[in-house]
């Protein structure tokens, strides 16, 4: 009878960045069989680990609802917040995590009975790897969709999550350091800005018009060819603006590697200020230009802002490190971009933004791992370029 069947929940959450691209999976197991009768998962846009691992367990006792109303529920799960903060031993003092808690809370009260318990990462591999397959259908933009018979994951982890997440700090005990070593071999981005333009020589705004490179240009990006001739790219990655096309086309030259064009890497719109420079913007914009340099989500006239911008250069990433996990890739692309990138790399505000300086045809190399943070290895490197 259902009254008294046994059913056991195992949910997992994961964000790559924490915040970053995140989602959730969960399954619904018989307790005595180990049947695994339900599988949900989904893709939560950004947040952090702890969101994410909310959700995973909300979905989770609902999907147990939907299998047994009045089952007697273990809820089996990695995230030793989560477990205590529902079985009552911690306080849930997060304001993002209040509502979730209130929420899980509810899905669980029309159940016979609901218990927590945590387990090592190792036994909770099966929710994990539906996490994980969640954000990687939503990094090429797709729907997670489940396979037609479930199945167990493998032993290993291969996950999306970050560790080091802030609001982990409300249970007891230190925090592993930022500087941890991780575990698996990371997919290394090679940011390119493209060539000099007659914009960048006159420091005019240059967005999403094509404004060729200069002699010049070109025979900068041909010195970054050569400096990557030999350092083993597995592919090029480009913004489908001419300065940065023709960029990657003389490394394509150079290395062989090929190259794919992606949108989300183009500059960002500056709308009416296109072609003008800052003093230019300034004499004819000034409340404008204040609110912009104030506020990453203002926008020029008829412009794009950095916060759009910076969603849509994360999307860019997400289905890179989908396509290309654990290889080497360049990324040809333009100021914005790049900054974008470095600063979501060391969790700097968006005014750090305004405290970087990128040469053209600079190299920034960022490693990112699977199971830890970012590194920035490289920025703003110019070598290639001889004296100047």
């Amino acid at each position: 009878m259902t009254a008294s069947r046994r059913l056991v929940v195992e949910a997992d959450g994961g964000s790559r960045g924490n915040p970053g691209p995140a989602g959730y999976g969960a399954l619904v197991r018989d307790a005595i069989t180990g049947e695994v009768l339900a599988e949900v998962a989904e893709a939560i846009g950004h947040a952090t680990n702890n969101v994410a691992e909310y959700r995973g367990l909300i979905a989770g006792l609902r999907a147990a609802a939907e299998v047994a109303p009045t089952a007697r529920v273990e809820v089996r799960m990695d995230s030793k917040l989560v477990v205590e903060q529902m079985s009552g031993r911690w306080k849930i003092k997060h304001p993002d995590m209040i509502p979730l808690a209130l929420e899980a809370r509810e899905a669980a009260s029309g159940l016979g009975a609901v218990s927590y318990g945590w387990v090592p990462r190792n036994r909770n591999a099966h929710a994990d790897r539906l996490a994980n397959e969640a954000m990687d259908a939503a990094a090429r933009g797709e729907p997670w969709v489940r396979g037609t018979e479930p199945s167990e994951a493998p032993g290993d982890r291969e996950g999306g999550r970050t560790d080091a997440d802030p609001e982990s700090a409300e249970s007891p005990g230190p925090a592993a350091p930022a500087w941890s070593s991780a575990t698996t071999t990371p997919t290394t981005t090679l940011l390119l800005r493209h060539g000099q333009t007659p914009f960048s020589v006159e420091k005019r705004f240059a967005g999403v018009g094509d404004v060729p490179l200069t002699e010049t240009g070109r025979e900068q990006a041909r010195a970054a060819a050569l400096a990557l001739k030999d350092l083993g790219l597995d592919a090029v990655v480009t913004s489908p603006l001419g300065r940065c096309r023709d960029t990657a086309a003389e490394v394509a030259a150079a290395t062989g590697a090929p190259v794919r064009v992606e949108d989300g890497f183009r500059e960002t719109d500056f709308g009416r200020w296109e072609g003008l420079t800052f003093a230019e913007v300034r004499e004819r914009w000034p409340e404008q230009m204040d609110a912009w340099l104030a506020d990453p989500e203002a926008a020029p006239p008829g412009g794009e802002s950095f916060a759009a911008t910076a969603r849509r250069v994360r999307t860019a990433l997400d289905k890179l490190k989908v396509r290309h996990r654990r290889r080497t890739v360049l990324v040809v692309s333009h100021v914005t971009p790049i900054k974008l990138l470095v600063r979501d790399t060391l969790q700097a505000p968006m005014g750090a933004l305004y405290r970087m300086h990128l040469d053209v045809s600079s190299l920034t190399r960022i490693d990112w791992y699977d199971d830890g943070p970012a590194v920035l290895r490289s920025f703003n490197d110019t070598h290639h370029l001889g004296p100047r």
